[in-house]
């Protein structure tokens, strides 16, 4: 017997951030609203649908946000906020699937072929956690449903702001097939230059190229991509899949000119992972230090070590030396990232057992 068809529910909340801070200060409800930092080189995180009308857009710079929208009121971001309502409502999301796969704090996939509440469709079982979550958290969220992965988020964005889609079996590759591979999950912005210059626009223009030609121009990407161009995507839900890295990073309000500026910013920076280290009760080998110039121009640095670095001196002193190894500086710097990696999750890091006990318990 063939397989059952597969259920797949992606849930993306809303304009989150913004949402979450139009739902707690009543002033705000109706403005165009932007998350992040408001000074010279603040970013957009998140912007609210009345921004959006503006062209505010996540990752914008917020002088260009507040250019294109005088009105735009700047609200700090309250990650710990967000983190709050992301597990109200990914315990939503569990009362009808332990298959819950996240992606970030406001959307995830959910497997829903065999739901524990013996609901018959997707879509009976979509609009009942979109009720729940309004009901729950007073957030709207939006929901695309079909049969794998890759169509039920492209779904997902097709009845935005609070809507839900569906693409069954039969529409799915018609639907593909219509839509500019920019819209496609995996397709970045090279990547659509690199198909531009191809003649691939379309998901029926990447649907007309053969296996060999996609490998050949794409690498491994190629056999996703002929895939995907037939509305085809077998990867499962796989709930909690475990993280790769960590990092933090710093757009400078002022650019650093000096090498002893860099240095004290990129400890910093480095003590902050070392931090996160001692809430996750996780360690890692491999550092990478990012570094940006004033002309945008960007260079990165890594070293793995043999064991995992388990004392913040060790992760500090390492993330230093290879920022020292960027010296003498070219021109100043406007941003610095420090990145773990490497993870060995059997290790806690020294003096942090409690810490991690604590991180363990509010998950």
């Amino acid at each position: 017997m063939a397989p059952p068809v597969r259920k797949i529910i992606h849930v993306d909340m809303d304009a989150f951030y913004a949402s979450v801070e139009q739902r707690d200060d009543p002033a705000l409800r109706g403005r165009p609203v932007a998350v992040g930092g408001s000074a010279e080189r603040g970013v957009v995180a998140a912007a609210s649908y009345e921004a959006r009308a503006f062209g505010v857009r996540s990752a914008m710079p917020s002088r260009t946000a507040r250019r294109l929208c005088p009105d735009l009121v700047f609200v700090p971001p309250r990650f710990d906020v967000y983190r709050a309502v992301s597990r109200q409502i990914r315990a939503i999301f569990e009362e009808y699937t332990p298959l819950v796969e996240p992606l970030s704090l406001d959307e995830a996939y959910l497997d829903v072929t065999g739901n524990l509440k013996g609901i018959p469709t997707a879509v009976r079982v979509a609009s009942e956690v979109r009720a729940r979550i309004l009901a729950e958290t007073g957030l709207t969220a939006s929901a695309g449903i079909s049969y794998n992965k890759f169509l039920a988020k492209l779904a997902s964005d097709q009845r935005k702001p609070n809507g839900q889609f569906v693409i069954t079996p039969e529409r799915g590759p018609a639907f593909v097939e219509g839509l500019p591979v920019s819209r496609f999950h995996g397709v970045g912005p090279a990547t659509a230059v690199r198909m531009e210059r191809l003649g691939i626009r379309t998901g029926g223009d990447l649907r007309e190229r053969s296996l060999p030609f996609l490998i050949q121009h794409f690498g491994k990407a190629g056999a996703h991509f002929h895939a995907i161009a037939r509305g085809e995507d077998d990867r499962p839900v796989v709930p909690d899949r475990p993280r790769k890295s960590y990092g933090s990073e710093m757009t400078y309000a002022r650019d650093l000119a000096t090498e002893k500026e860099v240095e004290r910013a990129v400890a910093a920076l480095a003590d902050g992972v070392w931090s996160w280290c001692e809430r996750s009760g996780t360690l890692g080998r491999s550092v990478t230090v990012k570094l940006r110039y004033a002309d945008f121009r960007t260079v990165t640095r890594s070293r793995t070590t043999g064991e995992a670095l388990a004392r913040r001196d060790a992760l500090v002193s390492t993330a230093v030396s290879l920022a020292t190894a960027l010296f003498p500086l070219e021109r100043p710097v406007r941003l610095l990232g420090v990145t773990l990696s490497g993870f060995d999750p059997r290790m806690a890091p020294a003096s942090s057992c409690q810490a991690a006990f604590n991180f363990a318990a509010e998950r």
